[in-house]
């Protein structure tokens, strides 16, 4: 009877997170025509996705230690609600400035749901199958990432504002469903553990000691390519809008077929890539595909020439962020939950940075931040390879 609850948590668990990330991502292809009703662009839309990131940045840690002291339920029931009413609020304000604000408790939904949610999962299965239980959250992340796009595209026709009023219907009724369906579980205190920390360290303090880790480079590289994916997604839309003159309708089909082809990949193929070529060729060989990708935007004119571009890109980055992440975990060794929190932290602030920074720039001239984030990546191949050269006999033995 207690298997039956917990698999049923965990599927209530993975609705919960498609229904948050494709909540997140609906707002993509809306985007450059909801602004327009503002008097906004390039600028507004890179900084609304950034204090997304921001937010999730700075509540996210205090969702994970409020958990862990008080259970995991109610918090997530909290970040659903909270998740719904700030979709309503973007689609009702009328203000450019209340746009932010609404973005700003997105996020904090999102941090209270996210966190909670993944230690949920550690709660619910058994520590054989947990690795299974992640990789099914992952799914779900994946594939809400994948439809929200095309929902909101599709949504939109009804109204531009319509796709935010039912995502706030999805989430509130997610969180009922939560309440009813979820034990509250309360995990047991770690304090008195072995090996717990005896201080608690603040996110700024743990950033300052990840830069003398091993796996340091493999951090920036993190950084770098949510930096160059939040860059062109942040961005891509807002090109298609100005150069090819696309519906909304139109960018959320290219946009959900990347995450489609992506989705694939990383279900049937990432394993079998790993076992054959190892994570750290992956990851060197797709920042070049990114990078090179990433530019060739600019030289595309044809529906299916960008289709296959960003089909491309989208993969590249699908491939990266399951190498790195698993390169960092090999180098952690008992540190998995300080690796896993500086993984968290860098991918955060990539999503805070790239946006705001392909914002202004394509303000500017709509080609800079596909120059920028070409050869972001480049760089960060460079110190890559460097770096690998370096640590080549410690990451074959590992």
């Amino acid at each position: 009877m207690a298997e039956q609850t917990n698999k049923f948590a965990l599927f209530v668990l993975m609705f919960n997170m498609f229904i948050a990330f494709s909540g997140i991502g609906l707002i993509i292809p809306i985007m450059p025509s909801y602004l327009e009703t503002f008097g906004a662009a390039g600028q507004a839309l890179g900084f609304l996705v950034a204090i997304l990131s921001f937010s999730q940045f700075i509540f996210s840690p205090i969702a994970g230690n409020i958990s862990d002291k008080h259970g995991r339920k109610h918090l997530i029931i909290f970040g659903l609600v909270i998740f719904g009413l700030s979709q309503l609020m973007f689609g009702m304000v009328d203000e450019l400035w209340l746009l932010f604000v609404a973005r700003f408790f997105t996020g904090l939904g999102s941090a209270f749901l996210v966190p909670p949610t993944m230690a949920f999962v550690a709660d619910v299965t058994t520590y054989e199958d947990r690795g299974k239980g992640m990789s099914y959250l992952g799914a779900a992340i994946s594939l809400g990432f994948m439809v929200g796009p095309g929902i909101g595209g599709y949504l939109s026709n009804v109204s531009l504002q319509f796709p935010f009023y039912i995502a706030t219907a999805v989430a509130l009724l997610s969180a009922v469903i939560s309440f009813f369906a979820l034990p509250n579980i309360k995990p047991a205190e770690q304090a008195g553990a072995i090996g717990a920390p005896k201080v608690q360290e603040n996110i700024l303090q743990q950033m300052k000691r990840s830069v003398h880790t091993t796996y340091f480079v493999l951090l920036i590289v993190v950084f770098v390519f949510s930096f160059g994916l939040a860059n062109f997604q942040s961005t891509i839309t807002l090109y298609m809008d100005k150069h090819f003159n696309y519906s909304p309708g139109t960018i959320s089909i290219v946009l959900t077929f990347g995450g489609l082809a992506g989705v694939i990949v990383q279900t049937f193929f990432v394993s079998r890539l790993f076992k054959i070529f190892g994570e750290i060729k992956i990851i060197l060989v797709n920042l070049v595909v990114a990078a090179l990708s990433l530019f060739a935007v600019l030289f595309v004119n044809e529906f299916w020439a960008i289709l296959t571009v960003s089909t491309i890109f989208t993969t590249a980055t699908t491939l990266i962020r399951p190498a790195v992440n698993t390169l960092i975990s090999k180098f952690a060794g008992t540190e998995q939950g300080f690796a896993a929190g500086m993984n968290n932290a860098y991918m955060s602030l990539g999503n805070m940075v790239g946006p705001a920074l392909a914002g202004v720039l394509f303000d500017i001239d709509m080609t800079y931040p596909y120059y920028l984030g070409t050869l972001i990546l480049l760089i960060s191949f460079s110190i890559s390879f460097v770096w690998y050269k370096r640590k080549e006999k410690v990451i074959a033995a590992l």
